[in-house]
C-alpha cells in the first residue's frame, strides 16, 4: 500500500489558461501545422523546432524543440499522441530530453477554445507528468514558460494579419 501513495505523490498535473487576441484555429495551427515557425514567434524561448519523423501535425510524428527554460539551453524530442483540429487540440508526450532528466512520462496537452461572445481565445495548457523522485520540483516554472510562449505566438500571429 504505502508504494502506491509515493507513487502518486509523483504523479501531477497543472494547467493553466491563457487569454489571447489570435483566433483558436491559428493558435492552433502554430502547433498543429507549423511549429517550426513556433521559435519566430518566440525566439527568446524557443530556439528551433524540427520534424525528425513523419509529418507536422500528424499523430505519431516526432518532433525535436531546441529550447531555454529557467535560463537554460534544453532539449526535447516529442511524439505527437493526438490532434483533434475540429477542438482545437494537440497532445505531444516528451520522449527523449532534458526534461526526462526528472521525469518518467511527461504530456502536454494544448487546446484553444474561441471566447463566448468576442473576439479572441482561450489557450488550455494542461501538464500531466510524473516525477522521479520526491526531489523533483512540480514544473511550475515550465507551466509560466508555456504562458509566455502563448503570448509571444499571439502577438507573433496578431502582426501576420
Amino acid at each position: 500500500m504505502a508504494a502506491t501513495t509515493e507513487a502518486s505523490n509523483l504523479v501531477g498535473t497543472l494547467e493553466t489558461e491563457v487569454e489571447i487576441k489570435a483566433s483558436a484555429g491559428k493558435f492552433h495551427h502554430m502547433f498543429a501545422g507549423r511549429p517550426h515557425h513556433v521559435s519566430k514567434a518566440s525566439p527568446g524561448n524557443i530556439q528551433g523546432v524540427e520534424l525528425h519523423d513523419g509529418d507536422w501535425g500528424k499523430v505519431g510524428s516526432i518532433i525535436f524543440w531546441n529550447y531555454v527554460h529557467d535560463g537554460e539551453a534544453k532539449v526535447a524530442k516529442e511524439r505527437i499522441e493526438a490532434v483533434e483540429p475540429e477542438k482545437n487540440l494537440i497532445k505531444f508526450r516528451v520522449i527523449e530530453g532534458d526534461l526526462m532528466k526528472e521525469y518518467k512520462s511527461f504530456v502536454l496537452t494544448i487546446q484553444v477554445t474561441p471566447k463566448h461572445g468576442g473576439p479572441g481565445s482561450i489557450v488550455h495548457w494542461h501538464l500531466e507528468y510524473e516525477k522521479i523522485s520526491d526531489e523533483v520540483a512540480h514544473p511550475e516554472t515550465l507551466l509560466q514558460f508555456c504562458v509566455e510562449v502563448s503570448k509571444e505566438i499571439d502577438e507573433h500571429l496578431l502582426s501576420e494579419e
